[in-house]
């Protein structure tokens, strides 16, 4: 018997600086009233869903950082959104900037089940970009200055009748993420992303950020038997144009649904956990096949070195 997993992938178009929380949270609620019409049971949003994508600025003052961030989660702007989630009996996935009560500044991502009720919390591990102002660059990318590490790496919960890990954006770009996970059992991994087309360090990039986008998502999938879901913030915002093509796809790497605009948009997808054991049992049997005494490197040492 399947256990199947009605998922609706809802990305969003672009958020001005001048969007209020309450305004972004009626998108996101048109978003989860249209996806409880098609039957979804988990709904994923994008990362930094609430605001918009502020570390493209340079900005000095610790109280305007600060307005950003949530430091309740969930608070009266979002409050709505619980409500009518646990009221349509369907869970969701948020990305916000999170302030904790001891002053931690984090990018993070909420779980949260179909009773109303929060599974768990993932805090960003891979912080991309740089710390201090490059004047050089058309917009800034300054992720590394705004936010910390997650100190509690990745993660797995036991929900939606299955096993469902997170990440955020430049996570999914790197194998240990998936390996991590997958060594966990999972069985679902839920992304959010905001990706600049510009990549001012390397622009040859810039044609590619579709094709790696999909590419690393698919990979980690198949390579350990997960489904996963990417959902994207994209479109121009503030003049800077992001990456949509937010997806759904199985462990066997296939992308069964796509978002095709660059706006609020619904992929929906019926999706089988069941299906993870058709890679976790044979081809990536961990317990069968893994070779751990051969892959110190991989936690030993951290940057690349060529031999002598």
């Amino acid at each position: 018997m399947s256990r199947d997993l009605v998922i609706g992938a809802a990305q969003l178009g672009p958020i001005s600086k001048s969007d209020g929380r309450e305004a972004v949270v009626e998108r996101l609620l048109a978003l989860l009233r249209r996806a409880s019409e098609q039957g979804c049971e988990l709904v994923v949003f994008p990362e930094l869903a609430l605001t918009t994508f502020f570390p493209r600025w340079h900005i000095e003052s610790q109280e305007e950082i600060d307005a950003y961030f949530e430091r309740d989660m969930p608070n009266e702007a979002t409050a709505p959104l619980f409500d009518e989630a646990e009221k349509l009996g369907i869970g969701f996935s948020l990305g916000y900037a999170e302030l904790t009560p001891d002053g931690h500044h984090y990018n993070t991502q909420i779980l949260v089940e179909r009773d109303g009720s929060v599974v768990g919390k993932f805090r960003k591990v891979h912080i991309p970009g740089h710390e201090e102002n490059e004047t050089w660059r058309k917009f800034q990318h300054l992720e590394r200055r705004y936010f910390e590490p997650g100190p509690d790496g990745f993660q797995v919960w036991r929900a939606f009748d299955g096993i469902v890990g997170m990440a955020i954006c430049n996570d999914r770009r790197w194998p240990e993420t998936y390996r991590v996970l997958g060594l966990q059992s999972v069985e679902l991994i839920l992304i959010g992303y905001n990706t600049p087309i510009h990549y001012a360090p390397d622009p040859t990039q810039n044609v590619l950020q579709g094709f790696h986008n999909h590419l690393v998502m698919q990979s980690g999938a198949y390579q350990n038997g997960t489904w996963v879901v990417g959902v994207a913030k994209g479109g121009s915002e503030e003049g800077v144009d992001s990456l949509a093509q937010s997806a759904i796809i199985a462990p066997s790497g296939q992308i069964v649904t796509q978002c095709r605009s660059e706006s609020d948009e619904l992929a929906v997808a019926r999706c089988d956990l069941d299906l993870c054991k058709n890679y976790k049992e044979t081809l990536f049997d961990f317990e069968r096949y893994r070779m751990p005494q051969h892959y110190k490197l991989i936690t030993e040492r951290r940057g690349a070195r060529a031999p002598e």
